[in-house]
């Protein structure tokens, strides 16, 4: 074989390669997918967790929380708990206790289409977005914009595409939209109709909910269907740390149990600030708040399904500023994620945001930094892993879809290493020391194996310097704002059935275009 060919035998098997590669594995073949066992890392030692168990339950029980709406203390009080002279309610341990034994383990985010359903249960993980950002990152001009109601639609279409984005709770919010109720319909509108899978939103005010309801139910084809698979949850910040309830938020929450909605219990201190500056300090006030919240939903209906989301942030204490990218964000949430395997509840908190202005070398080592470590301890959602910046104030969609790249390999770090007589791969070493080619490339067991075990990254670049060059030079963010155009140049997949889009919006005030 003379040289030309040579070369271009070994260009053939390298391009059959990356068109295997590149096209799309079964599901059970997949070497990361939703839902995979992580709770192998522990930054808690078991004592450490039963005195944080111990101090949230006296916070609770001497403490108590402030403000709740007389709906809510009507509620409390009539499942065990004492308002006190000062106006705080505070909750007995036992009935703590109680509740906890008794609350729903066995909850299910559903997907609009059932291919994306999210089963919360063990150390199941599953990561996404979300966030409140007021403003659009511009890669391009490098600045910041206001954020809209196409961005919300146009980022539910880009999570749709995206196999590691899991759900897709609002990132940003609609600030062309000036009404809050035209805003909170909006938000759902744009969500359903730019993703199949599961939509977190959250609601301004206590009113809001029934008109956004009847919103959810025509999407869902009838009250009945969307109580039997409820495909959008609510984002309930029901308390304002310290030790406060959200009277308005609480009200939300209760309205959305009432209607079949899941609940996201989102306590989000900032230590140093709203939550005490150590770690184990502001872990144990969001486990005393979301015990309080979940004492809350069970006695509006017991087994309500809720999310247990202890949501801490960290603080930069020389300037006060929010430090979401940081090293003790990171622990804020791991530590977090083992109170949750302690209660064996369903739970979720941030990770994966970063300070950083764009998609930069510090977006991502703060983006990993955090999401590795949620997955690793077994955290069932992991919130705002894709795309925020800014310390939550910015949303990119470049950083999003490099996102998908940066969370396939924090997932591969979550499924771990398999040992077993196939992986320890005896007989290859036999086979290929004595007698064979003394390596391992081509042989039969690595080519059947290289699909199911390694991650390939869509963006992240393995191409030799020299190849690099040939290939132009390609930039990183360049390629996700190739990938950006390419999907938001067709129509949603998720787009609604013409007649009944033609309902919502004879119905409501949808803002976004047809």
């Amino acid at each position: 074989m003379n040289d030309q060919s040579r070369n271009t035998s070994r260009s053939g098997g390298r391009a059959a390669r990356r068109a295997a590669r590149a096209t799309a594995l079964p599901e059970h073949l997949r070497p990361v997918r939703p839902g995979m066992e992580g709770g192998v890392l522990n930054v808690l030692t078991q004592a450490q967790i039963e005195r944080i168990h111990e101090a949230a339950l006296t916070a609770l029980e001497t403490i108590g929380l402030a403000d709740a709406p007389q709906s809510g203390i009507d509620y409390l009080v009539g499942a065990g708990c004492t308002l006190g002279d000062d106006g705080r309610i505070r909750f007995p341990r036992a009935l703590v206790e109680d509740t906890i034994a008794k609350a729903n383990r066995n909850v299910t985010l559903y997907s609009r289409d059932g291919k994306t359903d999210l089963d919360l249960t063990g150390t199941k993980v599953h990561y996404g977005t979300a966030g409140a950002a007021v403003s659009m990152v511009d890669v391009h001009g490098r600045e910041y914009r206001d954020s809209t109601v196409q961005d919300l639609h146009d980022a539910a279409r880009i999570c749709q595409q995206l196999d590691n984005i899991h759900f897709v709770q609002r990132p940003m919010v609609c600030r062309d939209i000036a009404d809050n109720l035209e805003m909170d319909l909006n938000t759902i509108y744009a969500s359903c109709s730019g993703t199949f899978k599961h939509v977190g939103t959250s609601f301004t005010e206590p009113s809001h909910v029934a008109p956004a309801m009847e919103m959810i139910y025509m999407i869902a084809g009838g009250e009945d269907k969307y109580r039997e698979r409820p495909f959008v949850s609510n984002s309930n910040c029901f308390v304002v740390p310290p030790m406060k309830f959200a009277t308005e938020s609480c009200e939300v929450m209760e309205e959305c149990i009432k209607a079949g909605m899941p609940v996201l219990l989102l306590s989000a201190g900032m230590a140093g600030a709203t939550a005490p500056s150590t770690i184990a300090g502001a872990i144990t006030q969001a486990t005393a708040e979301c015990l309080a919240g979940l004492v809350y939903v069970n006695a509006v209906s017991p087994g309500a399904p809720a999310v247990f989301g202890t949501w801490p942030f960290g603080l930069d204490l020389r300037t006060g500023a929010m430090s979401i990218g940081s090293g003790e964000q990171a622990l804020l949430t791991a530590g977090c994620a083992q109170m949750h395997r302690f209660y064996d509840l369903p739970g979720g908190a941030a990770a994966g945001a970063s300070d950083s202005k764009l998609p930069d070398m510090q977006a991502g080592w703060e983006q990993m930094c955090s999401n590795v470590m949620a997955g690793l301890s077994g955290l069932n959602m992991v919130y705002e892993a894709a795309g925020m910046h800014a310390s939550l104030l910015g949303f990119c969609f470049e950083s999003l879809i490099l996102s998908d790249d940066l969370i396939g390999q924090a997932q591969r770090c979550v499924r771990g290493i398999e040992v077993t007589d196939e992986t320890l791969a005896l007989d290859q070493i036999a086979s290929v020391c004595m007698g064979g080619p003394g390596h391992y490339l081509g042989t039969d067991a690595t080519l059947s194996r290289m699909q199911a075990d390694y991650v390939y990254p869509t963006f992240g670049d393995r191409s030799s310097p020299k190849e690099w060059v040939e290939l132009g030079k390609p930039d990183l963010v360049e390629k996700a704002v190739a990938r950006k155009n390419e999907i938001l140049s067709t129509p949603s997949a998720a787009r609604f059935d013409p007649l009944l889009d033609a309902e919502i919006r004879e119905k409501f005030n949808i803002h976004l275009p047809l």
